[in-house]
């Protein structure tokens, strides 16, 4: 799975998340939230992704 800087994921457990930061290809560190309000940004791997919803 290709997944880039800004891209939109669906994570393994459900949530959305936003790609902010991508450190390898399987390193990264994404947004997660429905609005500014409830965002948290939390490191994950690709192993937690379950598919890239929108690509950036």
């Amino acid at each position: 799975m290709q997944v880039k800087q800004y891209d939109s994921v669906l994570l393994k457990n459900g949530r959305e998340a936003s790609i902010v930061e991508k450190f390898s290809e399987t390193e990264f560190l994404a947004d997660v939230g429905s609005s500014p309000v409830d965002w948290d940004t939390i490191a994950i791997t690709v192993d937690q992704i379950e598919k890239v919803i929108k690509e950036s």
